[in-house]
């Protein structure tokens, strides 16, 4: 951390090294846009340009002596994305459901383009509910997902960049999530804990320790929300219960 804040120090004075801070913290600077404006944001979007702008106003303020640039980044990015919002009339405080979170298909740095809402969601996989019910019954889902992963360190909205890409991949953690949930002494030890049990998990459902490890949010969020009481989130991954 001490070197990011020493980076941030070179970079007021040096173009070059602020283009390399941006590359290396784009993922980053992506994520914090899309939390202000609650829906994913890309590099095509009006809100990566208000967020780039605001993170070299951040390098700009910086000083060392108080405290760590990412936090006072956080704060100058979350802030001006959400004034710019207001101005469009488009800031409301809500969430999107985003199925392709759990679908692997957002690209790592990029959220693959996708900035879908709520409502354009519901319109095309209606589940008999209307579109207004549907929404606020997936605010409040996505909320209560919020509350549970935060006590487990790590956000909704880590899922894009934790998700399985690749159909092989994407069949080994749904492997992985079947048997987490269908064995009580590992749901009950990955809760106590707050950890997925992966030496446990890697033994008993023979998924490798390596997939386990990187996609262990993915799969923490998933057992969650299948084993829990949320309807619209778990319609998202119904594919793990095909096998």
């Amino acid at each position: 951390m001490e070197e990011l804040n020493i980076k941030a120090m070179t970079a007021k004075n040096d173009e070059r090294c602020f283009e390399e801070l941006v590359r290396s913290r784009k993922a980053w600077i992506l994520k914090v846009a899309s939390d202000a404006s609650k829906h994913y944001v890309n590099d095509s979007d009006d809100e990566w340009a208000i967020a780039l702008t605001a993170f070299h106003e951040a390098v700009m303020n910086y000083d060392r002596e108080k405290g760590q640039f990412l936090s006072l980044a956080g704060v100058v990015i979350k802030r001006r994305v959400i004034d710019y919002l207001r101005t469009q009339g488009r800031y409301s405080g809500e969430v999107s459901v985003i199925p392709d979170a759990f679908e692997g298909s957002l690209d790592e740095d990029t959220a693959s383009g996708i900035n879908l809402q709520v409502q354009e969601q519901i319109t095309r996989e209606s589940m008999g509910d209307s579109a207004e019910q549907r929404a606020r019954q997936a605010r409040e889902e996505i909320a209560g997902m919020q509350e549970i992963l935060g006590e487990y360190g790590f956000s909704f909205f880590d899922l894009a960049e934790c998700s399985p890409k690749a159909d092989k991949t994407k069949k080994s953690c749904g492997q992985a999530i079947r048997t987490l949930i269908a064995s009580a002494v590992l749901m009950a030890l990955m809760r106590l804990k707050r950890l997925l049990p992966i030496k446990e998990l890697c033994e008993k459902s023979g998924v490798i320790r390596k997939i386990l490890e990187r996609h262990r949010k993915y799969i923490i969020a998933s057992a969650e929300i299948l084993d829990g009481d949320f309807p619209v989130l778990a319609s998202y991954l119904s594919y793990i219960g095909e096998e």
